[in-house]
C-alpha cells in the first residue's frame, strides 16, 4: 500500500462529526433516529435557542441558533433535548481514542473534529480504506456518523470535510483545487467570517479564485499578515503540521501582590484577594480567553510558599466567578499565619469565541435566561461588525499592567478531563 501514498509530503485527514450532540442523543436513545431533534435551552419556557439539530429537523428549515419558538413553529413535532455535556466529553474522548488506532498523530480542534496525520499508516490500507474504516468503526461502535476529508494539509483536509455530510468522504488534492474550490464563493472558505467577506467584496473578491489571485500589498494593508495566509491558503498552502501536543500547549494569565507588610487580618487578605481577582479578570477579558484551572500562591512572612489549584467544571473569566473560586482555595490552605504575598493564576486557557463551556443544569439554565439578549447581540453583531457592541471591561484601559503568560487560541478543555483523571483538583 505504500505506492498509494506521496514519497514526500503528509496524507492528513479532517475527521468531523455530523451534528454530534445530537447524534450522541440518539445513540443513547435509539427511539430518536429518524426523528426531528434539536438541543436546545428551556423548552419549557420556548425561549432557548437552537445549539445544534438533526438532519430531519433541517429539512424543516431548523437551523443552530435558531430561537425555539422559531423552530417549533417550522416543526410542530421537534422533539427538544436539554444539553448533556458530559456525555458529550466522554463520548468525545472515545472518538479521539478510536482514531489514534490509525495513527499516534491526532490533533483534536474541538470537541467534534480533529485531524489526523496517516502518512506512516500505509500498513493499515490507502488513505481512503482507512478513512472508511474510521467512518464504519465510528458507526459500529460509537453509533455516530462523520464525514472525513482527505488531503495533503490540514486546510485542505478541512475543506474537503465539509464538501458531503452526512457521512461523506471527500479527497481534495492540489491539482483539484482550480475546479473545486476557487469558483466558490469567498465565504465558503474555511477562516473567512462574514466581516472579512464583506471586506474582501469591497475590493471585488467575490470567489476563491480571486482571493488566490488578490494583490499582496492589498490584501496585507487590508487584513495585515493574515491576508497574505488566506491567499496561501486559497492556493492550497498550508505548512501547519498535525501536533498531537498541542492540547496540552497551555499559557496562564495571573497577578500577584507583595503586601507592604506581614498581613493576618482575614478582611484585609479578602480584600487583596478580590483586588487580584479583578486585574486577573480584565486580563483574561482582554486576551479574549476562559480559564480552566485556577491557582493561588501564598507566600508567609518567613518566604514558605504554597501553591494549590483547582481544575474547573466551567471555564471562568468574570471577577466573581474567580474570586469566589480563590477564596474558597485560600481558606482551605491558609495556615491562619502572617502573609507576605498572595497570587491568582487562571490556566489551561481557552478561547472565549470557540471554548465548549462545560455547563452543568443550574449555570446552563442561568445563561438560557440571557439567550433573548444573546440572541440580538448576535444580529446587531452580523449586522453591524464583530466590535459594535463589547463589555466594558473587555475594552482595555491605559494602566500598566503585567501578565504571566501568553494568549492562547484553542477550544480544547475537553480533553482536559483525560489529562487529569488521575490527579486531584485541587492539592496539587
Amino acid at each position: 500500500m505504500k505506492n498509494m501514498y506521496p514519497k514526500s509530503g503528509r496524507v492528513i485527514l479532517h475527521v468531523d462529526m455530523n451534528s454530534f450532540y445530537a447524534s450522541v442523543e440518539m445513540a443513547f436513545d435509539p427511539s430518536l433516529k429518524g426523528k426531528p431533534l434539536a438541543i436546545a435551552g428551556n423548552p419549557d419556557e420556548r425561549r432557548g435557542i437552537i445549539v445544534t439539530c438533526s438532519y430531519e429537523a433541517r429539512s424543516y428549515g431548523v437551523k443552530t441558533t435558531m430561537p425555539l419558538w422559531e423552530a417549533k413553529k417550522l416543526c410542530p413535532n421537534l422533539i427538544i433535548r436539554k444539553p448533556n455535556f458530559d456525555r458529550y466529553r466522554a463520548v468525545s474522548i472515545a472518538m479521539f481514542d478510536l482514531l489514534r488506532r490509525y495513527s499516534k498523530i491526532v490533533e483534536p480542534v474541538s470537541i467534534d473534529e480533529g485531524y489526523v496525520d496517516i502518512t506512516d499508516s500505509y500498513e493499515l490500507g490507502s488513505p481512503i480504506e482507512i478513512a472508511h474504516l474510521i467512518q464504519k468503526n465510528l458507526v459500529s461502535e460509537l453509533d455516530l456518523p462523520s464525514s472525513i476529508g482527505i488531503a495533503p494539509n490540514k486546510f485542505l483536509a478541512k475543506m474537503a470535510s465539509d464538501m458531503k455530510k452526512p457521512l461523506g468522504i471527500t479527497i481534495l488534492r492540489k491539482r483539484d483545487i482550480p475546479r473545486v474550490l476557487w469558483p466558490l464563493d469567498v465565504e465558503e472558505m474555511h477562516g473567512i467570517g462574514k466581516r472579512t467577506a464583506e471586506k474582501l467584496r469591497e475590493v471585488n473578491i467575490t470567489k476563491i479564485a480571486d482571493l488566490a489571485k488578490a494583490n499582496e500589498h492589498q490584501l496585507k494593508a487590508m487584513l495585515g499578515i493574515n491576508g497574505l495566509r488566506l491567499k496561501e491558503r486559497a492556493n492550497g498552502i498550508d505548512p501547519r503540521m498535525v501536533d498531537p501536543d498541542s492540547v496540552f500547549d497551555f499559557k496562564s494569565i495571573g497577578n500577584s501582590t507583595t503586601l507592604p507588610r506581614d498581613v493576618s487580618n482575614q478582611q484585609e487578605l479578602s480584600k487583596v484577594l478580590a483586588m487580584l481577582a479583578e486585574k486577573v479578570a480584565v486580563r483574561l477579558k482582554r486576551k479574549k480567553v476562559l480559564a480552566t484551572t485556577l491557582g493561588i500562591t501564598i507566600r508567609y512572612s518567613d518566604r514558605k510558599t504554597v501553591t494549590r489549584s483547582k481544575k474547573l467544571n466551567n471555564p471562568v473569566s468574570s471577577q466573581d466567578e474567580l474570586l469566589q473560586i480563590a477564596k474558597v482555595l485560600f481558606f482551605k490552605h491558609w495556615s491562619g499565619e502572617a502573609i507576605r504575598l498572595l497570587g491568582i493564576t487562571g490556566s489551561d486557557l481557552v478561547d472565549q469565541n470557540r471554548a465548549v463551556k462545560q455547563l452543568d443544569l443550574f449555570t446552563f439554565e442561568n445563561d438560557a435566561k440571557k439567550e433573548p439578549l444573546f440572541d440580538t447581540v448576535s444580529k446587531l453583531k452580523k449586522k453591524f461588525g464583530e466590535h459594535i457592541i463589547e463589555k466594558a471591561s473587555d475594552v482595555p484601559t491605559n494602566a500598566k499592567t503585567s501578565e504571566i503568560g501568553t494568549e492562547t487560541s484553542f477550544s480544547k478543555d475537553f480533553l482536559q478531563v483525560r489529562k487529569n483523571k488521575n490527579n486531584k483538583n485541587d492539592g496539587k
